[in-house]
């Protein structure tokens, strides 16, 4: 059961709200711009006395887990709004099949429970792409799981996340730093448009606060289009790095995968399945997000200096 704690989810007017993947690069993150905010907050957590420490006292701390219905039965009592900020890629074998699963969980207990709102990040990319990878077309079916459900879905499509300690921007910087010379394949040459973290949180946070609609769609990024080429050269720039880049047309994503994990501390899995995913053009092409909140990204080099400045701090 919900852990009792200071703030009580019964207060009138005080909105619960459940948050998933607390422990992970964005949700750490939001966690305490939540906390900040008039509501009630519950995390879900597969190792609750880990996360415990990293929260305030007030925030409600229970353990569960999406792939354990029974578990989200309990942890969905009570809940107005949940975030979605799940995804199974690093810790499965079949991450589309877990993926598929933890979803539909999601979206059953969230239904029976009554929850009013799920917020979810997902990512960009052209659904109608016959050759959109694995993970770019896993976060789109989740999306589309959870709205299936009924229950109002805001649903944020994002790029690479730019900020220190985020997956795909580490593993752009460990291959920055760490190889001056680049045998590239050509996909570094997809259009892109990735996103601070910053901007992410906004958005994420402001979601909350959006008067009851339809199922919703947003788009988001900074507010320039580059490539994962031109982010290299961007990163080596502010760093003050002389890189060269020789683009050849023999690097298959797969080959690519097995030459940065030995370049970079990722896993090769996780790596493999993001790399895969940079052959698929990842840009904005629907922008009502502009006219829906008032948020308004930074560009891509302030994001990569923001980034360099929390790692450097």
């Amino acid at each position: 059961m919900p852990e009792p704690g200071p703030a009580n989810p019964d207060v009138p007017h005080v909105p619960l709200l459940l948050l998933t993947g607390a422990s992970g690069y964005v949700g750490g993150r939001l966690v305490p711009l939540l906390e900040r905010q008039p509501v009630a907050l519950r995390c879900l957590a597969r190792s609750p006395d880990t996360l415990r420490p990293l929260v305030r006292e007030s925030t409600q701390v229970v353990r569960g887990d999406v792939l354990d219905p029974p578990s989200l039965a309990e942890a969905m009592l009570g809940v107005h709004t949940a975030y979605y900020l799940v995804h199974l890629m690093s810790d499965s074998k079949d991450f589309e099949k877990e993926d598929r699963q933890a979803a539909t969980n999601f979206a059953d207990a969230a239904k029976k429970a009554g929850v009013l709102r799920i917020i979810y990040l997902g990512g960009l990319g052209d659904d109608t792409d016959p050759k959109l990878s694995p993970h770019l077309r896993s976060r789109h079916e989740v999306g589309d799981i959870l709205r299936a459900s009924g229950i109002e879905t805001v649903e944020f499509r994002a790029g690479m996340v730019i900020g220190a300690g985020s997956l795909s921007y580490q593993l752009m910087k460990s291959l920055t730093d760490r190889l001056p010379v680049m045998i590239c394949p050509r996909w570094l040459t997809t259009a892109t448009q990735p996103v601070a973290v910053d901007d992410v949180l906004a958005y994420l946070l402001a979601a909350k606060d959006l008067p009851p609609g339809e199922s919703r769609i947003f788009e988001i990024g900074c507010e320039d289009v580059t490539t994962y080429g031109g982010m290299v050269r961007k990163y080596a720039r502010q760093k003050g790095l002389r890189r060269w880049l020789i683009f050849v047309p023999v690097l298959t994503p797969y080959l690519s995968s097995l030459w940065l994990a030995l370049v970079t501390p990722a896993k090769f899995g996780v790596g493999r399945h993001l790399i895969e995913g940079l052959k698929n053009p990842t840009v904005i092409r629907d922008r009502k997000a502009l006219d829906v909140f008032p948020i308004r990204t930074v560009n891509v080099k302030e994001a990569v200096a923001r980034a360099i400045a929390d790692t450097s701090g």
